[in-house]
């Protein structure tokens, strides 16, 4: 007899788990409060530049194992696209220089012994004491396992775990940074591939996701907000939805994919993260420059990574809580500078676009990180999913995706059980 599962919310951890579930041949049932799916990984269409934008510009990595399976699963890995080899474009706009990080195609950091393919004026002894990092404890900070200074920490590992974690490196939690060197840099260029989704987040991670569901008979309701958990003993026996209540048969599982304040709300006492940083992207109509790289690290500038895309230039500035009061027009023309700079493009401004995610992801502190939930609960058919679930990542889409793949691997279990 094929089981239930109800999934509550349609960003990607919910979408990774609904996919995942619904090819085992379980009956699923997504419900999402908004009008869209993706969350925070979604695109739309801007007026003020006339293009499909993406509220978020989202890297892939090559070694993102469980995104790249669910991209596969949905029928558009080939929509992630990016470089044969592992080569990251920088630029310093405070001295001019600019460089190529090679890391080649190894299974292994070859690329360190290359004076040629690392970080310019850097030596090998530097990367060397990246090594207390790797495996350090979740509950230290990043300054206090390596110097946070020097020219491959402000050239590398300052851009690195700031694009990562969201925060201020030093303060971040050295377990989820050491996570993030261990899965990068350290597995060498064959996990390093950058890879974007050119044609917008939505028709390569969003859009599919919901067609293949559909194919397979799951039920995906829009505008369908869950109002309450109905518990029956050590089980959730119904759910709430306002004007429906659904009654959950013994054998039915449930799914929470929500942020962790809507968690909290629908399932009192949860331990959850309470404190978050913003993300600012910036998007402006303009054609890249021809031989502009795809992505392009920019080190001592307001912006911190600069994207090309058809007719658009993006931008990406983590930890940006200091500018989300900031006046959109001056933060628009204060970014656009240093796209100049970046880019060697020689413009005014052209149509923009600012985009300020508040509450983008947690607070990558050991703090923080201490209060994220595993995916079980105490209720034997509740599971949660999301980029704040203790995934040993930091808030990514691939941490996102493996939370995803973690509940509906317990909801399997759970049939088994």
């Amino acid at each position: 007899m094929q089981r239930t599962v109800h999934i509550i919310g349609a960003g990607i951890s919910g979408l990774s788990a609904a996919v995942r579930l619904s090819t085992a041949n379980f009956k699923v049932h997504v419900h999402e409060a908004t009008q869209q799916a993706g969350g925070r990984c979604r695109s739309y269409f801007d007026a003020a530049t006339n293009l499909t934008i993406d509220n978020g510009n989202h890297l892939l990595l090559s070694g993102n194992r469980h995104a790249l399976a669910y991209a596969r699963a949905i029928g558009t890995e080939a929509g992630l696209v990016g470089p044969k080899r592992a080569q990251f474009a920088f630029v310093d706009l405070k001295t001019g220089q600019r460089w190529q990080l090679d890391l080649g195609e190894s299974r292994l950091p070859l690329w360190i012994f290359d004076a040629a393919r690392r970080v310019p004026d850097t030596a090998l002894r530097d990367y060397l004491a990246l090594m207390p990092l790797i495996w350090s404890s979740p509950a230290r900070l990043v300054r206090d396992a390596i110097p946070c200074k020097g020219t491959l920490y402000r050239r590398l590992v300052e851009p690195l775990l700031l694009a990562a974690l969201n925060i201020d490196p030093p303060e971040g939690s050295a377990g989820l940074a050491g996570a993030v060197v261990r899965e990068t840099l350290l597995a060498g260029g064959q996990a390093c591939r950058p890879l974007i989704a050119r044609e917008g987040l939505s028709a390569v991670l969003v859009d599919p996701a919901i067609k293949l569901l559909q194919s397979n008979g799951a039920e995906i309701r829009f505008g369908h907000e869950l109002r309450g958990l109905g518990i029956s003993g050590e089980r959730v026996g119904e759910l709430n939805f306002g004007e429906q209540t659904i009654a959950l048969g013994e054998r039915d599982a449930v799914v929470l994919a929500v942020p962790p304040r809507s968690a909290v709300s629908l399932f009192p006492g949860l331990k959850t993260p309470t404190k978050f940083r913003a993300i600012v992207n910036a998007h402006f109509r303009f054609d890249p420059p021809k031989q502009m790289a795809p992505i392009l690290g920019v080190i001592g500038g307001l912006v911190e990574w600069l994207f090309a895309f058809p007719q658009r230039l993006s931008v990406t500035i983590s930890n940006g809580d200091r500018l989300v009061d900031m006046p959109r027009e001056e933060l628009a023309q204060a970014i656009w500078r240093d796209v100049c700079m970046a880019s060697g493009v020689k413009a005014d401004l052209p149509p923009w676009q600012i985009v300020r995610e508040r509450r983008a992801t947690f607070e990558a502190t050991p703090e923080q990180n201490a209060l994220r939930p595993g995916a079980s609960t105490h209720l034997k058919n509740l599971f949660l999913a999301g980029d704040w679930i203790d995934t040993g990542l930091p808030a990514t889409i691939e941490g996102s995706v493996r939370s995803g793949d973690r509940a509906a691997d317990l909801v399997a279990a759970m049939r088994q059980g």
